[in-house]
């Protein structure tokens, strides 16, 4: 009959109390603002980046297609369509050439560059020149025209030295020219760019041709 007044208590659960679900709360709240602070460090460093590489294409652009060159002008070769020369006493030439020239232009818009005028020279004697008309060299290529010139020694009577070239058969000459205008960046900026020619060659007399040409 004893195991009859026993009565059987059922295993209760560990009671939940307040204190318990502070740390839960805590914790959950710690956790919720170490996240916070992760993502926040994460797109602060995605940001970083964006203005590393905005910095480096802004650089780029600034050193390539914002960076205005001074094109270059320059005497590429000749054709002669009279040739005269005399090489007795008074030695002389009558040369009427069609001189091809070249504008190289560098830069990422169209260089406009004004009527000019290209002189060649014996010495320090101008012997001939030329008009170069206004135009324009488009963007990152090389204008190629060319220009007809009378060269005569008119001017050189009696010099000495012309006298001792012709005999050798080469006869120096030299030409220069000054351009002045403008490269064009995005239809929007001009920036004033002049351009120097200062070319050396030698005429052959025997073989009729300009030969070495060098411009700085």
């Amino acid at each position: 009959m004893a195991e009859k007044d026993q009565q059987i208590h059922p295993i209760q659960p560990e009671s939940y109390s307040p204190q318990s679900k502070r740390d839960v709360e805590a914790t959950t709240t710690e956790q919720s603002k170490v996240a916070h602070r992760q993502k926040q460090k994460k797109w602060l460093l995605y940001g970083i980046a964006f203005v590393i590489f905005q910095t480096g294409i802004i650089a780029l652009f600034s050193l390539t297609v914002m960076k205005v060159r001074n094109p270059k002008f320059r005497v590429r070769s000749a054709t002669f369509d009279t040739f005269d020369i005399v090489q007795t006493t008074n030695h002389s030439f009558n040369l009427r050439t069609n001189v091809a020239l070249g504008i190289k232009n560098t830069n990422f818009g169209p260089y406009k560059y004004d009527n000019s005028t290209m002189y060649f020279y014996y010495g320090e004697t101008e012997v001939g020149s030329a008009v170069i008309p206004k135009s324009k060299a488009q963007f990152r290529r090389t204008k190629k025209f060319t220009v007809s010139v009378d060269l005569a020694s008119t001017s050189l009577a009696g010099n000495s030295q012309l006298a001792s070239d012709m005999s050798s058969g080469i006869v120096p000459l030299s030409s220069r020219s000054k351009l002045s205008g403008k490269v064009e960046l995005m239809l929007i900026f001009k920036k004033k760019k002049p351009v120097d020619m200062d070319c050396t060659m030698e005429v052959n007399i025997a073989a009729q041709a300009l030969q070495n040409i060098k411009c700085k």
